[in-house]
């Protein structure tokens, strides 16, 4: 059975000088829990919803779409092997890291339901500077979006209490194909790939459908 193994937060954000916003909340740690989890307002307005979960950029992380983000304890341990070097459970900036799901291969739109709370997939992390600073790995960012292996982020449609050990159960499957590692592909390196994400209804980030939108004005106007 999935399961949550940690329940991860940043209870502040860091000063850093490496962050567009000169602080950052990446640093999670596990937490005894269990936490509220609620929806939030739009990016921008609205931050984690994750109760106590600090983010240092709102312009570019939390809100609605990114309400609480996961990892699994599988590609942590992936990366572990691949860079000889330990991570422990919120150090991706994760607040979910999870065991026995595999986020990767999750539809967008899928919901989960943990705890007393309901999620809805919404998408790929995206690695920024921010994150490679944290890790001080060089060349990160690159090597990140090579494995495809970004974790998944969540809006929370029903609030709730999510706690370590709560049993993940995969409620609804939508139809259709768009993966979080299609959504990530046609983001990040294979843009042909972005309408396909249209396929996904509203539980696309309006930010990523209005850059469908663009790309297809451009190629109209070419």
């Amino acid at each position: 059975m999935p399961v949550v193994l940690s329940l991860n937060v940043a209870p502040k954000t860091v000063p850093v000088d490496y962050a567009r916003a000169g602080v950052t909340g990446i640093g999670k740690r596990p937490v005894d829990g269990p936490l509220l989890v609620s929806p939030v307002g739009p990016k921008g307005e609205a931050g984690s919803g994750v109760a106590g979960d600090a983010i240092g950029d709102w312009t570019v992380h939390g809100g609605e779409y990114q309400a609480v983000y996961g990892y699994a304890r599988e590609d942590l341990d992936w990366w572990q092997s691949e860079l000889g070097t330990g991570f422990e459970a919120g150090q991706f900036g994760e607040n979910l890291t999870t065991q026995g799901i595999d986020q990767t291969t999750a539809l967008v739109g899928e919901r989960w339901r943990i705890g007393t709370a309901l999620l809805e997939v919404t998408g790929p992390r995206i690695p920024c500077r921010t994150f490679a600073e944290f890790l001080g790995q060089r060349g990160w960012v690159k090597r990140f979006t090579q494995q495809v292996r970004p974790g998944a982020y969540f809006r929370v449609l029903e609030e709730g209490l999510i706690g370590p050990g709560d049993e993940i159960t995969v409620v609804h499957r939508p139809d259709h194909d768009v993966t979080v590692a299609l959504f990530f592909r046609a983001v990040t390196t294979e843009a042909a790939l972005l309408p396909r994400l249209l396929d996904a209804g509203d539980s696309v980030p309006p930010e990523v459908v209005e850059l469908v939108h663009k790309r297809s004005v451009v190629e109209l106007d070419t």
